[in-house]
């Protein structure tokens, strides 16, 4: 499982995080645990497969957006008595 964490200029209210957690979910249809802020200028995702920087940038970018980074790292979900 890898953690996508991508950099995003331009979002401004709840709408705007609500259109590219969208966005993110077009892309990628089986991302998990999707999530938008624009205080923090960033989304974040769940995937089983790498992500393609190029398609995630052009998606981001088509919607109106500016986008800044893209980093994956591996997830390792924690349990409860770890």
């Amino acid at each position: 499982m890898n953690k996508v964490t991508v950099k995003i200029e331009g979002m401004m209210c709840g709408m705007c995080e609500s259109h590219i957690r969208d966005t993110i979910r077009k892309v990628f249809p089986n991302a998990k645990k999707v999530k938008a802020s624009r205080t923090r200028k960033e989304a974040s995702f769940l995937t089983e497969e790498p992500a393609d920087a190029a398609k995630l940038e052009k998606a981001i970018t088509d919607a109106g957006y500016t986008f800044l980074s893209v980093e994956s790292e591996a997830f390792v979900k924690r349990g409860f008595f770890k």
